[in-house]
């Protein structure tokens, strides 16, 4: 009989699923099976507690939160917990908020993992992006205002120079976008600097906190006047900064509003 290689699984498994913005009600269904099935799971700190609930009585759960000012688990720390567990047969989930590929770092984890010889399943989640701003009643694309729209990060790897924002902005004002950027509020002052030079003053803003959960909250505001409506407020992390015309739709929406998913 042939033994097993080191790297091979022949029976654990592991997933890594978009917990979505936080409300458990936006889990796909898929989402929500593979939780329920899972033996291990690996959880964030953004990812509510109903959520994590779903998981079956006998699971183990093991916090590995990440959020950005706050101390967090190595990632190095995680991959190796994500593959020691499949290697002893774990049915793994690698619960994330939002969706594993958006700023999940679902990217990397993927590529060590499959490195490692094991297989993985991805599960989109919705991201916190769209959720915040259908939660308010506007899209992030319309064929009046907004004909695309970027995602970005306003947090750059050490070493890394991080997002070129005077070059989105030229782009941004010239093809119409709409931009959403995660994990900016503490860069605001610089963020808004740069997009100033190529975005005008009065250019809508929103910045949305904790999207879809109960203590939700949001502001809006111009460009010209971002890191101050912040400062003012004192919006936190978790936020979402969208920039762009559709924001100026938000009064709107809430003169007449709809019920939304996201809500």
């Amino acid at each position: 009989m042939t033994s097993a290689s080191p790297t091979s699984s022949p029976s654990g498994h592991c997933t890594l699923v978009g917990a979505g913005p936080g409300d458990p009600e936006l889990l796909t269904l898929k989402a929500l099976k593979a939780i329920q099935a899972a033996t291990v799971l690996l959880v964030d700190d953004l990812v509510s507690d109903e959520i994590v609930a779903y998981a079956r009585p006998d699971a183990r759960i093991v916090h590995v939160g990440k959020r950005g000012g706050c101390k967090s688990t190595p990632q190095e720390f995680i991959e190796k917990l994500m593959i020691m567990a499949v290697r002893e047969g774990e049915m793994v989930v690698r619960l994330k908020g939002g969706d594993p590929f958006i700023f999940g770092r679902g990217g990397e984890e993927v590529e060590h993992l499959q490195a490692a010889g094991i297989a993985v399943t991805v599960i989109n989640g919705i991201t916190a992006g769209l959720a915040a701003v259908t939660s308010l009643g506007v899209p992030l694309t319309h064929r009046q205002h907004a004909h695309g729209v970027v995602f970005v990060t306003g947090h750059a790897k050490p070493g890394d120079e991080g997002t070129d924002w005077r070059a989105l902005a030229d782009t941004a004002c010239k093809a119409k976008l709409t931009l959403v950027i995660y994990m900016g509020v503490s860069g605001a002052g610089r963020i808004q600097d740069e997009l100033l030079t190529g975005l005008p003053a009065s250019t809508p803003v929103a910045v949305i906190q904790n999207a879809t959960l109960a203590s939700q909250r949001h502001i809006t505001t111009s460009l010209g006047q971002l890191a101050a409506a912040i400062g003012e407020s004192g919006m936190a992390s978790p936020s979402v900064i969208v920039v762009g015309d559709v924001v100026g739709g938000i009064a709107a929406a809430a003169e007449y509003p709809t019920q939304f998913r996201a809500a």
